[in-house]
């Protein structure tokens, strides 16, 4: 299992998640994508639809009666409706349940690098767990720094 720890310095969430989502489609993945705040999923819904306007990636949020349809669903909590291999925490929010994925996408910035670099110290003796870090050149370039 991968565990891919992006670290927000130039780009923020709404320029970084989009393209990690075409991406896990593209190549016939289906993703989970979760955050706790409501307020939250919402924004995430709206990005997903409007992110480009050339085109947009199709998806539901969890709850719905086309759930297990959706190539990326956005959900509160780390059950993938949609059986989605992948999942994309979104809230800065490490949750362990993420372990169950084939790859998770953590996605964090300044306000919670103390529970990133908690997490990527509590997976380093995890067997069967390959760690990246990404970080952002001040271009906005994706560089893996570990």
């Amino acid at each position: 299992m991968q565990v891919d720890f992006y670290h927000l310095t130039v780009q923020p969430l709404d320029r970084v998640l989009p393209r990690i989502a075409e991406r896990v489609v593209e190549g016939g993945g289906r993703l989970l994508v979760v955050a706790e705040s409501e307020i939250q999923r919402i924004a995430l819904d709206k990005l997903l639809w409007t992110y480009s306007p050339e085109s947009f990636l199709a998806h539901g949020q969890a709850g719905g009666e086309g759930d297990s349809i959706q190539p990326i669903l956005i959900s509160g909590i780390p059950a993938a409706a949609n059986d989605a291999r992948n999942i994309a925490l979104a809230d800065g929010v490490w949750r362990e349940e993420a372990l169950g994925f084939d790859r998770a996408f953590h996605f964090f910035d300044g306000d919670r690098i103390t529970e990133a670099r908690l997490a990527w110290k509590a997976l380093a003796d995890r067997d069967g767990i390959e760690r990246r870090y990404w970080k952002q050149s001040d271009s906005g370039k994706w560089e893996q720094a570990a």
